[in-house]
């Protein structure tokens, strides 16, 4: 049976389709917001503060003050898992600049909205997950960090999205960005990572990545596995040449790839992915309880 999806919006708890916000809301008109992704376990969000932790300062960033507390929210969160039907699913926290008249000023904008909807998300299909994703190049570009820092999680994903459309049309399941200089950035929501003769490479942040909390977690789940990392600079050379690749994310948790650019990898899913998904599937049993 398909769940049903639960929305918290500014202290009420509602189905999705009866939740609404005024059209003249700023994170509907201009994109004026900030939001994070949060997976729950077994009726348990995972790494909860830790995404806490980021929105606020993603929110702190553009100058958007939270109405409500880390304790709040978690309550917030909380309330919504236990009326959410699975035990298993997807949060998306979302604060909004909220309603004000029309023009980019959010002088105006007197209350934010704070909305959380429950649901379940699948990033690529399962069985497509299981054989590798197929991914392409984009040319969009990543946007530069002295144009919108790759930090901020805001409501404006365009270029992102122009990006997944491209995948969309080339038929293949997602697509990675470059940054202004040629280099690899991310995935149009994930981060990016390659092995090659049993390292572990991804790009730093500072190529245009985003601070994930599954790529912080990864990286630390292949240190405690003796697994050699370096957070360095990767051209399209480098993802052609590897000899595995993965995504991370909250919402894509970790996926193998198959192929980038109609490039088969030699290995997918490779050994270092298998031990470190065995990692992550174990820290999920420790953190949020019970068998997955």
């Amino acid at each position: 049976m398909k769940s049903l999806s639960m929305c918290w919006l500014n202290g009420q708890l509602m189905h999705a389709e009866h939740a609404f916000i005024p059209v003249n809301d700023h994170g509907l008109l201009y994109g004026d917001g900030v939001f994070e992704g949060i997976r729950f376990y077994r009726r348990r969000a995972f790494r909860l503060q830790r995404h806490l932790q980021r929105l606020q300062l993603s929110a702190r960033a553009i100058a958007l003050e939270i109405p409500l507390s880390s304790d709040e929210l978690t309550t917030v969160i909380e309330r919504l898992i236990e009326a959410f039907a699975d035990d298993d699913g997807y949060i998306r926290l979302m604060v909004t600049r909220g309603a004000g008249p029309l023009g980019l000023n959010p002088k105006s904008c007197a209350q934010p909205n704070v909305i959380a909807i429950a649901d379940q998300l699948t990033m690529i299909d399962i069985g497509q997950q299981q054989a590798g994703a197929r991914l392409i190049v984009s040319s969009v570009r990543r946007l530069p960090a002295d144009g919108l820092d790759p930090r901020i999680k805001s409501l404006n994903y365009l270029n992102h999205i122009l990006a997944k459309i491209e995948a969309n049309h080339a038929g293949a399941d997602e697509a990675i960005l470059l940054n202004a200089q040629g280099r690899v950035a991310e995935g149009t929501a994930d981060n990016v990572f390659i092995v090659r003769n049993g390292r572990l490479l991804t790009p730093p942040c500072s190529e245009g990545a985003l601070e994930g909390i599954t790529r912080e977690l990864v990286l630390q789940l292949a240190l405690d596995h003796g697994i050699e990392i370096r957070e360095q600079p990767l051209g399209v050379y480098d993802l052609y040449a590897a000899d595995e690749c993965f995504l991370t994310g909250t919402g894509a948790e970790l996926i193998p790839v198959a192929s980038i650019d109609c490039r088969s990898l030699p290995s997918c899913p490779g050994p270092v992915f298998q031990s470190l998904q065995q990692a992550f599937r174990r820290t999920i049993d420790q953190e949020c309880g019970g068998i997955l």
